[in-house]
């Protein structure tokens, strides 16, 4: 089976509004929500504009049971929406896909709504080269950009006070992914995967944020916002980014990974785990200090398992190890500097 992975779908023209990402050849589930006509951010809108917005992206009208069809080349298939307005496609490409960005088309054979003109959307499917060297699977949140999520409040607040524009990056950060994608070749081949416990709801709030800052495009592994029996986001902060960082490595059995994250929300203890789960399959782990947390013992616990632990407290900490190893340029890393001092200033 040829492993692949999507990137995102557009918009489409009309009021139904489909997303997908998908790997190894089985399209994991995206919606069908309605479009709520969210234009992209400008830095001179205030809170109420951004307020505005996000209160849009959560305030979402569902459509179960709608099928939904995904042409790729010539080959066609046919999915139905759940209950909670989510597809799901799996399928093996009837050719050996081409490396890079892929093209594709999803649309409803039937729109939700009567006398409603044809709804169609368009999307991408990255398809790693041969010559990737290793893999990365970064979160977010307090990892990319600071958002406050183990504080409820000053999660919000940064939430829906703010926009693609005015949410910062940490100094560095752009450079840092981007020297990481490239690698020692500078072919721009290692894949990124960003997997995160943001809901869904945020999937085009991310994407035009990493746009905006230039940060390194990949597949956004979000979480669903929906009731369960004892959470209001289904499933739990540490099983989703278990089960999603487990999936990435078993679709690529042969890719090893970095891995790059927080001390905010457990990252380091996720990380461990996977790195037992999947021996030699982690080259390094980079966690980002922004909680005052003791984490000696799991330093202990990495070197047992002869894996690099790097707690950094910028992205030069990153770089200067990832450049030691020599998985990054050495050029890249005074670009990374460069960047770091430039954002830092502005």
């Amino acid at each position: 089976m040829v492993e692949y992975s999507a990137w995102s779908c557009e918009k489409g023209k009309d009021s139904t509004l489909l997303r997908i990402w998908e790997w190894k050849g089985d399209l994991s589930r995206r919606t069908g929500l309605e479009d709520k006509g969210i234009a992209p951010a400008n830095e001179e809108d205030g809170f109420k504009e951004n307020f505005r917005s996000m209160r849009k992206r959560f305030l979402t009208v569902i459509f179960p049971g709608l099928d939904v069809r995904l042409v790729w080349g010539e080959a066609e298939f046919l999915a139905k929406t759940d209950e909670e307005g989510y597809f799901e496609f799996r399928f093996s490409p009837m050719k050996k896909p081409v490396s890079g960005w892929n093209s594709l088309g999803l649309s409803l054979p039937k729109p939700p709504i009567r006398k409603q003109e044809q709804v169609e959307a368009s999307g991408w499917i990255y398809v790693p080269s041969k010559k990737a060297d290793f893999g990365i699977i970064s979160d977010i949140d307090d990892t990319i950009v600071p958002t406050g999520a183990t504080r409820l409040w000053d999660m919000l607040k940064t939430t829906f006070a703010n926009n693609a524009h005015t949410r910062i990056p940490f100094a560095g950060v752009a450079a840092l992914y981007d020297a990481l994608r490239k690698g020692s070749d500078g072919e721009d081949s290692n894949p990124i995967f960003y997997v995160s416990s943001s809901p869904w709801n945020l999937y085009d709030f991310l994407q035009e944020l990493m746009a905006v800052h230039q940060i390194p495009r990949g597949p956004l592994m979000l979480r669903d916002l929906g009731l369960s029996r004892d959470q209001f986001i289904a499933g739990s902060h540490w099983n989703h980014k278990l089960k999603q960082a487990k999936h990435i490595l078993s679709a690529y059995p042969e890719l090893p990974f970095i891995l790059i994250g927080d001390s905010g929300q457990k990252d380091p203890e996720i990380y461990l785990e996977i790195c037992r789960d999947f021996p030699s399959r982690i080259q390094g782990v980079y966690i980002r200090a922004v909680a005052d947390r003791d984490l000696s013992k799991l330093q202990s616990a990495y070197r047992s398992l002869g894996v690099p632990f790097i707690l950094m407290k910028d992205s030069l900490d990153a770089s200067r190890h990832a450049n030691e190893m020599g998985w990054i340029l050495e050029e890249d890393q005074s670009t990374i500097l460069r960047q770091k001092l430039k954002d830092e200033a502005s």
